[in-house]
């Protein structure tokens, strides 16, 4: 890849999450879906935050946790996203900032406020998710900086903010230009949720402007309606120039053309909250890509990462994934 300034920038939701637990008795009583995401308003909201358990709040979003873990491996990142100009977003301003990260999107001033995302995590590790997305749905083409777009080896989109009609033209516009600087582009397809929503859509986003697809094993046979893990990724194959696809315990596999690479899992000493797994495997795939490590060099990268997220309470890196990644090599 030619020189660039940033490794990744990530486009996506700019939430601050709100992790909980929580018990099965608490999910039935106010007909939460367990382990899905489910977009809410801002009443709904307001009552599941006053009945949740003492909670811890970070800034996250997905694709703003990928390039978090991104910078905790050492890779330079970039973030866009909308946040209002309220508490909430002065708090995912100043996180994601002190990362190292560049994060120049300009606030919203009128209109809803930053988004949160209220976490339940059960006692087996699963989380629910409820998603307001405030001032999200904002993003537009306008929020597009074409010259950090040209500035990334990669433009990483997140599915989740595939919503909003302002945010798609954001997408495509931010994946023309990529291209016409030579860059790659990737999507993860987020979560089963969004992928029954926009189905046909997600399909021809990731023929038409996607090189590299993220997805789990639900999220990528959704995607092409197939029960089975092998149907999808025949599918897949030849729709883009990579596909890595995680199994959970099962590890991943990654397609390139002809070639198929069966990754199996990090070991993980107790499987505490899996927020966040998703997002730290694109992590360490993508920063071994950008630094030009082989396919299964950088499928087993993003399972290191995804399992020192899993290992603890909420989905930001305690342990330097720079330090995990020394360590496995050495």
């Amino acid at each position: 890849m030619a020189k660039a300034r940033f490794d990744v920038v990530g486009i996506g939701n700019a939430i601050v999450d709100v992790l909980a637990h929580a018990d099965e008795a608490f999910l039935a009583q106010f007909e939460l879906t367990k382990g899905a995401m489910t977009l809410i308003d801002a009443d709904r909201a307001a009552t599941l935050y006053e009945n949740m358990s003492p909670a811890v709040e970070c800034s996250g979003g997905s694709a703003a946790n990928t390039i978090a873990c991104l910078a905790s491996l050492g890779g330079q990142g970039a973030f866009i996203g909308k946040v209002h100009e309220d508490q909430l977003g002065e708090i995912f301003r100043h996180d994601i900032r002190s990362l190292g990260i560049t994060f120049d999107s300009a606030p919203s001033v009128g209109g809803v406020s930053t988004a949160r995302c209220l976490i339940f995590v059960t006692p087996d590790a699963d989380r629910t998710m409820q998603t307001f997305l405030g001032a999200c749905v904002e993003l537009s083409p306008a929020d597009i900086d074409p010259k950090i777009i040209a500035d990334a080896k990669v433009v990483y989109l997140e599915g989740y903010l595939w919503d909003p009609p302002g945010a798609k033209q954001a997408f495509i516009e931010a994946a023309d230009l990529a291209h016409d600087a030579n860059r790659l582009v990737a999507l993860s397809l987020s979560d089963p949720f969004c992928v029954d929503r926009y189905r046909d859509e997600f399909r021809d986003l990731v023929e038409q402007h996607i090189d590299i697809v993220f997805a789990n094993e639900d999220e990528i046979c959704s995607l092409y309606q197939v029960e089975k893990f092998d149907d999808a990724l025949q599918q897949v194959r030849g729709h883009c120039k990579i596909a890595a696809l995680t199994r959970s315990e099962k590890g991943s596999v990654i397609i390139s053309g002809d070639e198929v690479h069966v990754i199996d899992a990090a070991p993980v000493k107790k499987v505490v909250d899996t927020t966040g797994a998703g997002d730290a495997y694109a992590a360490g795939f993508l920063y071994g890509l950008t630094q030009g490590m082989s396919l299964d060099q950088c499928g087993r990268l993003g399972g290191i990462a995804s399992a020192e997220v899993i290992s603890h309470f909420g989905a930001r890196p305690e342990t330097p994934l720079s330090e995990l990644a020394a360590a496995a090599q050495s």
